[in-house]
């Protein structure tokens, strides 16, 4: 059959996806890039309200192109999926089949068999890394799932709910799946789990991810090694260490703080102060040379008034963090939050994450601006997502899809190469500069 994927989510639910469509492929089905499919399967997020919406709105539309005739079966995977089957089989009869998390060899299955009701297991099995997987990143870049599941239980978060508890790949399995994809052309590692930073916990290891980051320089062969979605309180001495000397470990981490505010946090279930958290960015600083932090923050949470969201703005602009994402606060059932209730109005979530955004615009700008004149490290991406007359690409400290780019307007590379280039020009976000011929 013609199968398409719709991928929908983090880059967690991509590698779930692109393992689904690598099995399909072995089976036979042919994989195309557009809705004019036998087959769609959408792989959903189910993690803050906006997601589900979207995941919704996906699934509605191919609902709509299969009563017409022109698709033949929908399929639901991914997280909506693991936590809402039975809702989503009961208001949209047009779905035929769900894939349970991770649990891709199913959608073989789905698409050839009558009976497609399939029940959801509460263990979440973690992909080995030696299954068939079609990358749907561009070909110098590829997400690495190091480990699945988390046992954080922050006050806000559901993920634990429906993927289960912490469990982390073994360090084998890792270190050869990215020398795979080394060798297919990947330049960009990027490693993802729910926290990376916990990994190797349940195997027993001490600095797990320290220890796979020294594995991964001295044997994948990758350019560049990305860490994300980091825990603040196991971003360790070691861990920094790892990441001062390995040469292909970029110095860029991913820390989602949450919060400022102590009284917050410890609402959060998460712990921490302003106070730790500058700590812990001097000391990335001091360690890793040229390192950008970036983090994300949530507003909104119960409990926070003027008073406490004046401490977050203090804070990051004393922290100068390089990127930052900000969310306004989603109540969402079977977390331990949901009985506090939403009593922030949405207009003041809105109004707050404007107000913290302009902040954080201004600090980036800044930032920017001192790297006019200097000659950096580029890897091209191809052309410019706004005119093809530009290229694009990435410095090291900025990470795919979330931060900004580097606009090349002199010189050309090749996609997937990397080039020096002199920057020029400084936005809040995005950086221009032309490539320096050797």
């Amino acid at each position: 059959m013609r199968v398409a994927v719709v991928q929908l989510g983090c880059p967690k639910n991509l590698v779930d996806g692109e393992n689904l469509m690598g099995q399909l492929i072995e089976a036979g089905h042919e994989s195309v890039g557009n809705l004019d499919a036998e087959a769609v399967i959408v792989n959903t997020c189910g993690f803050i309200d906006s997601a589900k919406e979207e995941s919704i709105n996906a699934i509605l539309r191919v609902a709509q192109l299969k009563g017409s005739g022109r698709v033949k079966r929908l399929i639901v995977a991914g997280c909506l999926a693991q936590r809402y089957r039975d809702e989503l089989k009961r208001e949209i009869p047009e779905i035929d089949g769900f894939i349970p998390l991770s649990a891709a060899a199913d959608a073989v299955r789905l698409l050839s068999e009558p009976s497609l009701d399939v029940r959801l297991s509460p263990e979440i099995p973690i992909l080995d890394g030696l299954v068939p997987r079609v990358l749907s990143t561009p070909r110098h870049l590829a997400y690495v799932k190091i480990a699945d599941g988390c046992d954080n239980r922050c006050a806000f978060c559901s993920i634990p709910g429906f993927r289960g508890a912490f469990h982390s790949r073994p360090l084998s399995d890792i270190v050869r799946e990215a020398t795979g994809l080394v060798t297919g052309g990947v330049k960009e590692i990027v490693l993802v789990a729910q926290d990376t930073t916990a990994y190797g916990v349940d195997l027993g290891m001490k600095e797990g991810l320290a220890t796979l980051l020294r594995a991964l320089d001295e044997k994948a062969g990758a350019e560049w090694i990305r860490i994300l979605y980091a825990y603040p309180n196991r971003v360790t001495t070691a861990l920094m260490e790892a990441m001062a000397e390995c040469g292909s470990v970029v110095p860029y981490i991913d820390i989602p703080l949450q919060h400022a505010s102590s009284s917050i946090l410890k609402t959060m279930a998460r712990g921490g102060s302003a106070e730790t958290y500058l700590d812990l960015i001097s000391r990335l600083r001091s360690t890793v040379e040229n390192i950008a932090v970036r983090s994300t923050f949530i507003v909104g949470f119960p409990g926070e008034g003027e008073s406490e969201f004046e401490e977050l703005t203090d804070f990051l602009e004393e922290a100068c963090l390089e990127n930052v994402g900000v969310f306004p606060y989603s109540r969402e059932e079977g977390t331990s939050a949901w009985t506090l209730g939403d009593p922030v109005p949405a207009e003041v979530k809105n109004e707050r994450v404007r107000r913290l955004m302009e902040l954080q615009k201004k600090i980036s700008a800044c930032r920017n601006r001192a790297m006019v004149g200097e000659t950096r490290r580029v890897l091209i991406e191809g052309a410019c997502e706004e005119t093809e007359h530009l290229l694009q690409g990435r410095l090291a400290v900025q990470a795919p899809e979330i931060d900004g780019h580097v606009l090349i307007n002199d010189g050309f590379a090749a996609p997937g190469s990397f080039a020096d280039v002199i920057i020029t020009q400084a936005g809040s976000y995005d950086l221009v500069g032309g490539i320096v011929e050797r």
